[in-house]
């Protein structure tokens, strides 16, 4: 239980860092290094990385939204099938972040496992 709290928390941390100066797929790139220094079992290496940066993702674009009275989110939901909805919007973003990254996750920790079986 506390290694998961752990690679949740580095997660986000890391993904806030990366985030910073690098494309959207730095969320994969943050769960891919914590699936290798913090090392789950079974499925929580897909689902904590996938926790994360769904919740990353739907903060980050809730915030950045209430900033402008989610007027672009508005829009966008309008030419997607959410009737208009910006909140269904920003639930879907943070849904496919975290498939991204669950997906990076279980790559890192088959590279993890690979590693350690040839050394």
């Amino acid at each position: 239980m506390k290694k998961n709290l752990i690679n949740f928390i580095a997660t986000i941390i890391i993904a806030l860092i990366l985030s910073q100066f690098l494309p959207w797929w730095s969320v994969m790139l943050a769960s891919f290094l914590t699936a290798i220094i913090f090392a789950l079992k079974k499925s929580a290496v897909f689902y904590i990385p996938f926790l994360a940066i769904a919740v990353f993702w739907i903060v980050y674009a809730f915030w950045l939204s209430s900033s402008n009275d989610f007027t672009l989110s508005k829009k966008i939901a309008v030419l997607l099938p959410f009737q208009g909805n910006p909140y269904i919007l920003i639930l879907v973003t943070g849904i496919i972040g975290g498939l991204a990254a669950g997906i990076a996750a279980i790559f890192g920790k088959q590279c993890a496992t690979l590693l350690k079986t040839k050394a």
